[in-house]
């Protein structure tokens, strides 16, 4: 089955049947390492959609970041697993109205890290890939080189066990469920094993990369506050600058806003231009979130986000002391 072939006509269907008045999904970039949202509102541009290893971008964000274009509009959006747990927190958080999205989930075997791929050709500029599943090849001047799939796949990708959609309308091929992957956890508990003055200077360490240029929170899904907490200026939270004690700050409140919430979807690692390990902090928090209150973000449309819900049953151990 060719996955592009059969989206488009998924597409181009639900145009010509006015089952949605705007259609989200990915064409070809500029760049060969990254695919860029398209917007489909007639049925012959659906044949730019695509769906390959470059399609990384978590199109839920036009939902919280762009909400004037969606008004008033039944809008389709195609899904990888992670891309469909944010809309669903979407929908469960009054952002989108469920009966005005239509999703089209996909199976998806991982996304690009263009780090990973630009490390291997020795930063050597890549002028074309071909994604033939198990292995992807990049070509360029005087090189042409064909890689192992998972040597360049995002760090979320790598430890995902929802790899597709849990809540569609249509899925092109068959949803898998819960995927096993043993090693998910492995960088979690390798750190839980440091000594607590090498985990600070390990979280050090990263976060006094931090150049303050918010591309993490501008990704992030999760992150739609009118006015984000360090761009208010009375009252003043926490410093502007690059040192170590406002950076960590940042990151630490920002991971306790979107706990309970993140989907683990990378783009905020993917987007970093420092390489911080953030991917670390947010699958440590959802760790924490599953245990504490049996909660994975964005699997249950008729649930509720962790923070935003109470159990009397839930663990209270970390409040008892």
């Amino acid at each position: 089955m060719n996955t592009t072939n059969e989206l488009r006509k998924n597409i181009k269907s639900l145009i010509a049947e006015k089952k949605v008045d705007l259609f989200l999904g990915w064409e070809k970039g500029s760049l060969p390492l990254a695919a860029t949202p398209l917007f489909v509102t007639a049925e012959d541009q659906a044949d730019k959609a695509i769906f390959d290893v470059t399609c990384g971008n978590n199109l839920s964000i036009y939902f919280t970041k762009d909400k004037k274009q969606f008004e008033g509009r039944k809008v389709g959006i195609a899904v990888k697993g992670c891309d469909a747990r944010s809309v669903v927190l979407n929908i469960l958080e009054k952002q989108i109205k469920r009966e005005n999205v239509v999703i089209v989930g996909l199976p998806c075997n991982g996304v690009l890290d263009r780090k990973k791929v630009l490390a291997k050709t020795d930063g050597r500029e890549v002028l074309e890939l071909i994604d033939n599943g198990d292995t992807v090849i990049v070509k360029g001047n005087g090189f042409d080189l064909q890689l192992n799939r998972e040597e360049v796949l995002s760090s979320s990708c790598l430890a995902c066990i929802y790899p597709d959609a849990q809540e569609y309308d249509f899925f092109i091929g068959e949803a898998r469920g819960e995927v096993p992957n043993e090693g998910r956890l492995k960088e979690i508990e390798e750190f839980q094993t440091l000594s607590s003055l090498e985990r600070w200077e390990q979280t050090r360490a990263e976060y006094e990369k931090c150049i303050r240029c918010y591309a993490c929170r501008n990704v992030c899904p999760s992150c739609y506050c009118n006015v984000c907490f360090v761009d208010q200026n009375d009252p003043r939270w926490i410093g502007g600058t690059s040192e170590y004690t406002d950076t960590l700050i940042f990151h630490v409140i920002r991971n306790l806003h979107v706990a309970g919430r993140c989907v683990e979807c990378g783009a905020c690692q993917r987007a970093c231009p420092m390489d911080i390990n953030l991917l670390m902090l947010n699958r440590k928090v959802a760790m924490e979130v599953k245990d504490r209150f049996g909660d994975i973000a964005g699997l249950d449309i008729n649930g509720k986000p962790a923070m935003s819900d109470f159990k009397e049953d839930e663990k209270q151990k970390f409040i008892m002391g």
